[in-house]
């Protein structure tokens, strides 16, 4: 049985929506994860000794004797002892209990980990995957995929030898780049072993962390938790460390309970609210600049709303990808000319979730000190941070949305703007027109552009989700693929470490099980994913990865468009030397190499068809050298 098709597990509800949909009418995040091979243990109870006492043969009422009444306090003490022994629990066992009352699902790992054990017997399914980053890298992406709806946690192999937790730093560091709210647990040093060891973890991860905590005495397990789920839930988002020695011992639950932690929100101040609105009521050429804080603050409904209110419009990050439906009259993509036409033209930037920090694969917000910009964000550290904010909204993004909704209605919104969905609609023509030609290319070697042409043309826009990795593939998808429901795609990269899509993928499937879940990768990527293959084929994870197979990294070396910016170092082995479809076939994908236009549909259905049977697929494309087109908007 496959983990992603499983039953759901007792105790574990769906993940509600606002309708109970995501906001489009797609499923939403299921806890219904139950992993083969592990077997759920009742969790071990102390036994205390009863004594019955029965009434008088022939029936009445059991006189007490002086001796028996003096012996009862005595006997009630003693009881009152047994039962408060009977809820004593071994720190790593309360541990995981709370873990499990707060709904996670299942937790990642490589071995080893006290807490492993603890899970296993506290009946919370484990996922081992194929090395320390990949472990860390699902969990990370199952958190993104659900908004933070659910929290993806991890264990990694710490303590003294800490080469487990050493490996995964580069994945805890993209969580923390891209504000990802991930729990990551792993063995703490004992204060008696300090001596032994220079690796100084809690230090080593403050920098890439929102907290670290580091539990001492067993009692603190549970104080340790809550603190851990506050961050998690609550303000900007971002991974959580927690360090738990081996041997902690035991601690009372009565003592020491614990109440789950819902997280919270803020408002934002009315006046701010109504600075903006009349800020934006000026503008002649304003622009709707939305950020992923919209998807994990689970606003997109109300994004929808207030831009058709202000029509307005909109342009969101690669990290924001799906927050507004691409197929929508106001939505101007991410990237590309039609983003860029937009970007430069705005007088006034009306920034929605999104740090408006410019970095390698994000807009800079081009004759910025001529523009009047507008920042509603979580987040105080983001205003005034790389442009002058003339008009901020602190607070969550749903209720700002909501206020300002609200504010535009009270003071009479426009009627739709037929003028501005036409410019919009003849730039998306222009746009569209550019890129026809290469979806639509028969050339051989393939066109890596006709593979995502042929693949929007099989998936399902309403039931599917995909992503890609770092690197070429990465922005020619997030450029072409269209996005129509939240978090149908999966952007990232602040930091690009090659492989996340596959883990991606694989949290994609495991929060939305009904869903067709594609990656897309280079031959940088797939070689980053090779070793957690395994992993996927073992769990039964119906996924497909679709690999851009063209003997090198493009854009690295020569091609049409001159030397490449690194000529020297960008050869790989071509498909005649390393057969990418062989290895996965061999742990047990479903896999074809096409080097035909003409075959690449069938392949994908054939992809697609093994992946609703449990089975995941790997498609090899033997591809040409392309490069990108459209890019990042940068200041003069």
């Amino acid at each position: 049985m496959s983990a992603a098709r499983a039953v759901r597990r007792r105790g574990h509800a769906p993940v509600a929506g606002r309708h109970g949909q995501d906001g489009s009418g797609a499923e939403n995040a299921r806890q219904d994860v139950r992993v083969p091979h592990v077997r759920e243990r009742r969790p071990r109870l102390l036994r205390r000794r009863s004594a019955a006492v029965s009434p008088a043969r022939g029936g009445g009422r059991l006189e007490e004797s002086p001796r028996v009444a003096r012996q009862v306090p005595a006997l009630r003490e003693r009881g009152d002892s047994h039962r408060r022994c009977a809820v004593k629990v071994k720190a790593v066992n309360g541990f995981a209990r709370i873990l499990k009352a707060e709904g996670i699902p299942w937790v990642s790992c490589y071995p080893t980990s006290p807490v492993n054990n603890a899970l296993g017997e506290e009946g919370v399914p484990i996922l081992m995957m194929g090395e320390e980053r990949f472990a860390v890298a699902v969990a990370d992406a199952f958190s993104r995929v659900t908004s933070g709806k659910q929290i993806g946690a991890c264990t990694v192999m710490a303590g003294l030898n800490a080469a487990g937790i050493q490996m995964a730093y580069g994945a805890v560091a993209q969580a923390w780049e891209d504000s990802s709210p991930l729990l990551v647990i792993a063995e703490g040093v004992g204060p008696s072993a300090t001596r032994h060891t220079h690796y100084d973890i809690g230090e080593a991860f403050k920098s890439v962390t929102k907290w670290v905590g580091e539990i001492g005495r067993a009692e603190l397990v549970p104080d340790y938790l809550r603190r851990a789920f506050t961050h998690l839930r609550s303000g900007r988002p971002g991974p959580v460390l927690l360090l738990i020695p081996r041997d902690l011992g035991e601690y009372d639950e009565a003592e020491h309970p614990y109440a789950t932690v819902k997280g919270w929100r803020s408002a934002p101040d009315p006046d701010d609210v109504t600075s903006a609105i009349k800020a934006l009521a000026a503008a002649k050429d304003p622009l709707l600049f939305v950020g992923e804080g919209v998807l994990y603050a689970d606003a997109t409904a109300e994004l929808l709303r207030f831009a058709e209110l202000a029509q307005v419009p909109v342009l969101t990050t690669l990290k924001g990808k799906s927050a507004f439906p691409e197929n929508h009259p106001l939505s101007v993509g991410v990237r590309g000319s039609l983003a860029e036409r937009f970007l430069r033209k705005c007088d006034l930037l009306f920034s929605i979730g999104a740090s408006l920090f410019p970095n390698r694969f994000s807009h800079a917000i081009p004759d910025a000190d001529k523009k009047t910009i507008v920042q509603c964000t979580i987040d105080t550290l983001d205003l005034n941070r790389s442009y002058e904010t003339r008009h901020a909204v602190v607070g969550d993004a749903k209720l700002t949305l909501q206020a300002l909704s609200e504010e535009l209605s009270r003071r009479g919104a426009p009627k739709k703007n037929t003028a501005l969905v036409d410019e919009i609609r003849a730039a998306r023509q222009e746009f569209r027109a550019k890129f026809t030609p290469w979806l639509e290319s028969s050339e051989t070697p393939i066109n890596p552009y006709r593979v995502l042409g042929d693949l929007m043309k099989v998936l399902d826009p309403k039931h599917s989700f995909v992503t890609a990795d770092s690197g070429n593939t990465r922005d020619q998808t997030s450029t072409v693929y269209e996005a129509q429901i939240p978090r149908g795609f999966l952007g990232w990269g602040n930091v690009s470490t090659l492989g996340f899509s596959l883990a991606g993928a694989v949290a994609a499937k495991l929060a939305y099980p009904n869903r067709q879940c594609v990656h897309v990768t280079g031959d940088a990527g797939v070689c980053y994913m090779m070793g957690n293959f395994e992993a996927v084929a073992r769990y039964g994870i119906g996924i497909t990865t679709l690999h851009i197979n063209n003997g090198g990294y493009s854009g690295y070396g020569p091609g049409f468009w001159g030397a490449g910016h690194d000529p020297y170092t960008w050869k790989v082995s071509d498909h005649a030397k390393a057969c990418m479809a062989s290895m996965a076939r061999a742990v047990g994908f479903h896999s074809e190499d096409v080097d035909k236009p003409s075959e690449i549909v069938p392949a994908l259905k054939r992809a697609l068809d093994e992946n609703a049977k449990g089975r995941p697929a790997f498609v090899e494309f033997l591809c040409s050298h392309h490069p990108v087109h459209g890019g990042w908007v940068r200041s003069a």
